[in-house]
């Protein structure tokens, strides 16, 4: 299977009506490596899905190109071009079995009949559908189903292979676990792939790098630590985990280095930003690195103090914010209750300014 790249230059692409005009994908521009998995992320309506289906050929754009493989393929139909899709709604034939329905595409191009058994029993036994060939799509279990749609798309052998939210029709536990599954099939056949989705953990289990979308605009790309740790606006920080944001001011800045004052402390972070002495700045405090005690650098208020198993759930209250903390595996630690004023602090390479 050759794996290509995909680079999108420029893309736009706006629906008009009743003399209105929206522009689902505002002038997008980004390079994906052969083999590389690559995740489109964000909310309904940002324009990730739109942006697949450009990519696979059934929306054409207002503006810009794609190149698939150095070739640009905006005037090819959706089959000349070297992708599969692998749709939400899985759109598999009901009448026809699982060895036909993944076989329909090798037929339809003519393949001969031994070259199709090779072909169809090999991506079988690859997502793990073995003994099922006879079976039809209503007797098979949602995630079966989803694997069935995946073989499909893999027997093509195409260039890049896209998903379209391929897991949102299953339960939560399985969906983690078919997660894994196409993680696992997508490196061992060393496949591109582009996969569309709003849910930040599928993104983060599953990608080499994220494209976060809002309003038909690229907010961020980078890997899944580097979109985490240190997101470039506050949309990316909110929108992936759970993000505090405090206000602050800059003190100094000196070789790739930040002296700020937050909540009345003055702590040196890392910084490559273009904010000055004297600026005042917005930080990103995760939850979980913050630690609360009866020793630390702040004095807060106990607002709420919740048991959820893994983790004790608070939000604290300083002088100027309310604080989300995830005191993780609490068992054996003091637990404090709501009214309690305790302290908190935190290391300064968990303070990213935006």
């Amino acid at each position: 299977m050759k794996s290509k790249g995909v680079n999108i230059k420029s893309l736009t692409k706006i629906y008009s009506g009743n003399n209105n005009e929206f522009k689902a994908v505002d002038n997008i521009s980004v390079d994906i490596k052969a083999g590389e998995f690559v995740t489109l992320l964000g909310p309904s309506g940002c324009g990730k899905t739109t942006t697949l289906r450009m990519v696979a050929g059934f929306e054409v754009p207002t503006s810009g190109d794609i190149y698939l493989g150095g070739d640009v393929i905006n005037d090819l139909t959706p089959d000349k071009r070297d992708t599969s899709m692998v749709f939400q709604s899985y759109a598999l034939f009901p009448h026809y079995n699982i060895y036909d329905n993944i076989a329909y595409g090798l037929k339809l191009k003519k393949m001969d009949k031994g070259t199709i058994k090779d072909k169809v029993n090999s991506i079988i036994e690859l997502v793990g559908l073995t003994g099922m060939e006879n079976r039809y799509p209503n007797q098979l279990s949602g995630g079966q189903q989803q694997r069935v749609a995946l073989a499909r798309a893999l027997v093509m052998e195409p260039g890049v292979l896209l998903f379209d939210e391929p897991l949102s029709n299953l339960d939560a536990k399985l969906r983690v676990y078919m997660r894994t599954e196409i993680r696992k099939i997508q490196k061992k056949v060393g496949i591109t792939a582009i996969y569309v989705t709003h849910d930040q953990s599928e993104a983060m289990s599953l990608s080499d790098r994220i494209i976060i979308m809002n309003k038909g605009i690229i907010e961020q790309v980078g890997t899944p630590k580097e979109i985490y740790y240190t997101p470039r606006t506050e949309f990316v920080a909110d929108f992936i985990g759970t993000a505090n944001f405090i206000m602050g001011k800059i003190l100094e800045v000196k070789n790739d280095k930040a002296t700020i004052e937050i909540e009345g402390q003055k702590i040196e972070v890392n910084y490559n930003g273009t904010k000055k002495a004297g600026e005042e700045c917005k930080v990103v405090l995760r939850p979980e690195a913050v630690t609360i005690a009866r020793d630390g650098i702040i004095d807060v208020d106990v607002l709420l103090s919740t048991f959820m198993g893994s983790y004790q759930d608070y939000i604290v209250k300083t002088k100027n914010a309310e604080i989300k903390i995830e005191d993780n595996n609490p068992q054996g630690r003091e637990v404090f209750k709501e009214g309690d004023k305790v302290k908190i602090a935190f290391s300064p390479l968990n303070v990213h300014i935006i």
